[in-house]
């Protein structure tokens, strides 16, 4: 989906079974808001190119997914997982993202934000993964975060990091 010599392609799925929640969920985070938020990253950080897919899933197979690949055996709010791609190949594909609902929805309740604002900050988040950012070390968490904190301010959303 190309806009003004960019070259974005967002893969959004929807592997939600209970279809109430999934219909709720999707009547207030569309499609054209989660494009707008990855536009908003790659517009800062890849000169607006960029091929990713984001699945949303529940609890079970964001469960998996965290224990084969991250050791950890619980579900968790976002999964990135960078293309792995030989040097020699030129390509604009970012890799995948799995947002696991019921984990965001809990984590939205508990920290007292707006769901589709805590959705959107995820999906930042996860892009940036996606771009090589990291917060394992205390300085890559503090540059990780200024970028957050920047590209949600420019989609009109509050710190997340902001402790009321």
């Amino acid at each position: 989906m190309p806009v003004n010599n960019a070259s974005i392609d967002v893969d959004i799925q929807w592997a939600l079974t209970d279809t109430l929640e999934a219909s709720k969920i999707q009547s207030a985070l569309t499609d054209e808001l989660i494009i707008q938020t990855v536009y908003a990253v790659l517009n800062s950080h890849n000169n607006n190119v960029g091929e990713l897919t984001i699945r949303f899933v529940e609890s079970a197979e964001s469960q998996t997914l965290n224990h084969a690949y991250r050791g950890k055996d619980k579900p968790t709010n976002v999964l990135s997982f960078p293309a792995e791609l030989p040097d020699f190949i030129e390509s604009s594909l970012l890799g995948d993202l799995v947002i696991c609902d019921t984990v965001v929805q809990q984590e939205a309740a508990e920290q007292h934000k707006l769901i589709i604002h805590h959705y959107q900050h995820l999906i930042v988040h996860g892009i940036l993964h996606l771009l090589g950012f990291d917060h394992i070390e205390k300085t890559e968490a503090d540059i990780m975060e200024h970028h957050e904190i920047e590209i949600l301010d420019k989609l009109g959303i509050d710190d997340p990091y902001q402790v009321d």
